[in-house]
C-alpha cells in the first residue's frame, strides 16, 4: 500500500513548483469545493463512523439485555407452566 504521508508530500512538492496565481486558484477552488461537498454531505443526513460505532455499541447492548429478559420470561413461563402442573 501507498504510504499517505509519500503522496502528501508528492502533492505539495507539485503545488509548492507552481506559480503563485496558480496556487491561489486552486487554493480558491479547494475551498469552494470543500464547500460544496459539505454542503450536499449535511443534506444526506449522514453520520459519522465514530457515531455509528457508537450507536453500533447501543445496539449490540441492547441485544444482550432483551436476549436476558427473554431467558428470564421463559424461566419464569416454566417456573409458572410448573406450578399449575402441580396443582
Amino acid at each position: 500500500m501507498i504510504d499517505p504521508k509519500k503522496i502528501e508530500e508528492f502533492a505539495k512538492s507539485i503545488t509548492d513548483s507552481m506559480p503563485d496565481g496558480v496556487k491561489k486558484m486552486a487554493e480558491e477552488t479547494e475551498g469552494k469545493v470543500k464547500q460544496v461537498i459539505q454542503a450536499q454531505l449535511a443534506r444526506m443526513d449522514i453520520v459519522t463512523r465514530e457515531e455509528f460505532d457508537v450507536q453500533s455499541q447501543v445496539l449490540l447492548r441492547t441485544r444482550e439485555k432483551l436476549m436476558a429478559l427473554e431467558q428470564r420470561l421463559d424461566a419464569l413461563d416454566a417456573l409458572n407452566t410448573s406450578d399449575k402442573a402441580q396443582d
